[in-house]
This record gives structure tokens, sequence and C-alpha cells, in this order.
């Protein structure tokens, strides 16, 4: 096996087959990689000093060459010029603005930034400390590429070193950014390629963003594993998934927080289950859009826990009930992060309900280390936050069952108190998402007027061929019986849409930031009753 990703690409060097396709592109993995070692010659005359706008000369800060890109053709290049030039490349968050981009880039020491006309505009009047900034669209550009031939003699890289520097989704504070390892990567393609028996003949759908994780790894990894073909969104859609897996040919796909919800939110199409698409990989899609996807597409799906730091590994199995995430791989606990303990095992009732989870909800730890955690660029303080008594902390809640599979209970600020009683976030999610007329839905908390503890919140987005109604929300909660009286939502927020992160996952802070205004339908409950009505509820 390749141990850095340089090794990988070289490999299909002299491979005619199609690398990429992007709308009416075809680069074969020979132009491909091509194209990328001439890249990674015009960024080392770009930081020497050959560049003109913005030049400047910093030999003695790090060898980082930032992406501002979606997924283009360009944003691949840049991906491989790195590995081949033997740089760091930093993946900006294309939807990140103003000081918080501008953070982002200046906290990663970047000494270049590529990007294009449609994104460039971003960086206007931004303090970007001293660093170049290369429209990939310009004439410039274009002819300092053809110009440009391979390094003659790229820096070695390691197994172990930095490929990337990879900001996390930014759900629970400001992103860190990632140092991810050329071994993280190579290994995760070939072990994904083999799992899906993956050869230079598929097809993969990258949709997802390619400066985050889930892209990296699930997507782009496992094509230079094999050379297989690797076909562009430049950002994902769930309308027009149908037509470019048809298109494309697409037998593999990867996701990240909700588009398979997403995806089933369209109308189904007579020949969903006849595409060439066999498998699915990816992490956060709630347990009942899992089999509700691979049936209608007629495909494997396999959905695993995941983070960009990469530290816990949990995997499903055929023998993984359908709610859990799966079984832990040696080392993964759920500990208290109060006491520094193992938690219980979860009791669990004739009806479903968890009966302990004051005591077995817990975060989700790796008690034999780090993983291949490699810390966060230039913040010692966030690394130490994770690394504590020499156990990774990951900040999520999680319990398990008595054969030991794990269940998520959301976030670590998903720990709410209601009425005196602890309730996990995720937990109730995973009940009302069995409501077969809600596409995707946030539970969390407001401050309780009285000034103790919190209200539940539901924000929920209907299907789009379906209603809810709130007597027949309140009848569908009163016939589950694992939900307690008192995780029923004390308010309903009906939306068309939930405000996201750019990997699909669902942005509480901002729901909790706008209360109960907007022009959102609302519903509420009297404190001690169970019936919904429309009145108009105060801001909170």
């Amino acid at each position: 096996m390749a141990d850095t990703v340089r090794a990988q690409l070289l490999r299909h060097a002299d491979s005619d087959v199609v690398a990429i396709r992007h709308e009416d592109t075809s680069i074969t993995w020979r132009d491909y990689v091509a194209g990328a070692a001439r890249r990674a010659g015009a960024i080392e005359s770009v930081l020497h000093g050959v560049w003109t706008e913005n030049a400047y000369t910093a030999s003695s800060r790090p060898r980082h060459v930032a992406t501002l890109l979606e997924n283009t053709p360009e944003m691949l290049y840049a991906l491989a010029a790195g590995a081949l030039g033997g740089y760091v490349t930093v993946g900006l968050n294309a939807t990140r603005r103003g000081e918080s981009l501008a953070r982002d880039i200046r906290k990663s020491d970047c000494q270049v930034i590529l990007t294009d006309s449609v994104l460039e505009p971003l960086l206007d009047g931004l303090d970007l400390g001293p660093v170049s900034i290369i429209n990939t669209d310009s004439q410039q550009w274009k002819a300092l590429v053809e110009a440009s031939s391979a390094p003659e003699d790229p820096p070695e890289v390691t197994a172990m070193d930095p490929f990337m520097l990879i900001f996390t989704s930014g759900t629970s504070g400001d992103p860190k950014a990632v140092r991810v390892g050329n071994f993280t990567v190579t290994m995760s393609g070939e072990n994904l390629a083999q799992n899906f028996d993956l050869t230079s003949d598929d097809v993969l759908y990258l949709s997802m963003p390619l400066f985050h994780s889930n892209a990296v790894m699930g997507g782009f990894s496992p094509a230079i594993a094999v050379g297989a073909t690797m076909a562009l969104a430049r950002r994902f859609s769930a309308s027009r998934f149908g037509d470019d897996i048809r298109r494309y040919g697409v037998t593999y796909m990867n996701y990240v927080g909700k588009p398979l919800a997403y995806i089933l939110d369209t109308p189904p199409r007579p020949d969903d289950a006849d595409t060439p698409l066999r498998a699915a990989f990816g992490n956060e899609a709630a347990a009942k859009d899992i089999p509700a996807f691979a049936e209608r597409f007629g495909c494997r799906v396999w959905d695993a826990y995941g983070s960009t730091e990469l530290a816990i590994i949990i995997t499903r199995t055929e023998n993984s009930p359908p709610a859990s995430i799966g079984e832990p791989f040696p080392g993964v606990a759920v500990y208290d992060p109060v006491t520094g303990e193992e938690c219980p095992r979860a009791i669990v009732d004739d009806d479903g309900a968890v009966t302990n989870l004051d005591d077995c909800v817990g975060e989700l730890v790796n008690t034999d280390g780090a993983g291949f955690f490699a810390g966060y660029y230039n913040d010692e303080h966030a690394t130490s936050e994770r690394m504590r008594n020499g156990m990774y902390w990951s900040g999520d809640l999680a319990y398990r069952d008595a054969d030991g599979y794990i269940y998520m209970a959301g976030r670590s600020g998903d720990w709410l108190r209601v009425d005196g009683e602890n309730m996990a976030a995720g937990l109730i999610e995973e009940i009302l998402l069995r409501h077969p007329a809600i596409s995707r839905v946030a539970v969390y908390g407001l401050p309780d007027p009285r000034g103790v503890g919190d209200q539940l919140v539901a924000a929920i987005v209907p299907r789009h061929d379906s209603s809810i109604d709130p007597a027949g929300l309140e009848e569908f909660l009163a016939a589950q019986p694992d939900l307690s009286p008192k995780a029923w939502p004390r308010r309903v927020r009906i939306a068309a849409e939930l405000p996201t992160t750019a990997t699909n996952k669902i942005l509480k802070r901002e729901l909790i930031r706008e209360g109960t205004g907007g022009a959102d339908t609302w519903w509420e409950r009297d404190e001690r009753g169970t019936a919904y009505s429309t009145q108009a509820a105060a801001r909170v």
C-alpha cells in the first residue's frame, strides 16, 4: 500500500482512464497528474516571489497553500499539486465570510491562496497578512502553469507528514484546523476501496465540499487509491442528484450530514433503483433514512461515525441495531466528563426507553490516546482540551447498550435540563424522525422564562409531499412509548429549511440566536398540557 498521497497519484501517471468529469470536461489520470505537477512547479515560483500580484518572499514561513474553491477541477488539481510539491494544502471553508474567513487564513499561516473569479471577491478588504492571492481563472496564472514543469527536487514527504489542514465544521464553536497526515488519507482510501470493491472502472460522485474531511477521506482518497473517475458537483444539490448519477454513471457516493434526507425528499423516479449507483458511504444520516435510501436506489449504504480529527473509529456491522452507530474499535468508550470514569451501560425498559440517562450518557473518548489525531494547527489550547489525562475527548454525547453498541445523544451542548430532568437532544430527534411526514428536525433548548433550565424546542422541516398539524403531532408523540412526557417539545417551529454548515450539519446556535421570532409557523403547548396551538409565541 502506498503510504503517501504523492505515491498514490504517481501510480496512475500513465493511465488513460478518466480521472475527472465536470460538466462537459473530461480529464484523464495522465493529464491530471501532469497538470498537477505543473501547478506544483508554478506554486514553487510563487513561493519564491515570482508572482507579481501581492508578491512577497517569506521562505521562513510554513509552506501552506490555501484553496478558496468549490468542487471544480482546479480544486482537485490543487490537492494533487500539494502532494506532488511537498507543501501543505489548507482547505478554506468557502461559506465563511468577512473576519471569520480572514481569521482562518491568518491562523493557518497561509502564504498563497488559490481561488477563482466566483469566490475571490470574498477576500476584498480583509486583513489577511502577508499572502499572495491567485485567481486560477486569470490568464497570468494559466500562462505560469503552462510555462512550468514539475518541481525538480520536491521536499521528501513521509507517511506521517501533514497532507492538509482541514477545518472542523464549526457546529459548536469556531472551526479549528486539524493536521491531516498522508497516511490517514491513503489508509482511508485503501480501506474504502477494498470494502466497496472499487476499481478504476468505478465512478465516484464528489458533491460534498472538498475542503472538508468527509470529501477528502470518503471521495478523493478511494479514487486515488484505485485510479477511479471523480465526477464533480460544484455544490451538493438534491434536485440535481438524480440527473448527475445518470449522466456520469455514478457507482459510489460519499455524504456527510443530511444529504440522504434531502434526496429522499425529492420526487422518486421509476428507475431510481436501476441506476448504476451501488454504494453510499458517509456519516450522520438519520436511522430511518439509511434503509429508505438503500431501498429507493437499490444500493448499499454504510453510515459510520466520523469526525475531522479521526481519533475515534466506530463502524456499523450487519448485527448493529438500526438506531446505533455501530461497534467501537478497541479503546473507544463512553466516559463521564466530570468524574473521568466510564459510564454504566444503558438500562432499557420494555417500551425501549432508556431509564438511566443521567448515568449512562457521557462523552465519547479514546482511552488509548489520540488515534490519528495529530492536533490542531496553531491552537495548543484547543488541542489540550481534546487531550486530557492521556485520552481523547470528542465532545460528542453517547451511551452504550448491554451488548456494547454505541448510540449518539448529540453534542455536549445538546445536554439539556428540562423541569429538573436531563434530556439528550439527539435521542428526542431520533424519535421525532419516526414521523413519516418529518424530513429533518433539530431539538434544542431556549431559556425557561422561570429562570431555571431549558424549554425544549423542535424545529421541523416537513417532507415536500406531506403535511403535519398540531393534533397529528400530539397523537404521534402520545404513541411513542419510549418518549418521556417531559421530552415533549414545549414549542414547535415548522420551517421550510434549517440553517446548516457547508457540510449539511444543522447550526443549532443560529436557531437559538433567532429565538421564537421570524416568519416560520410556531406551535406551543401549555406547560402541563399536551395539546399544541398556533398561538404566537413571545420572542425569547
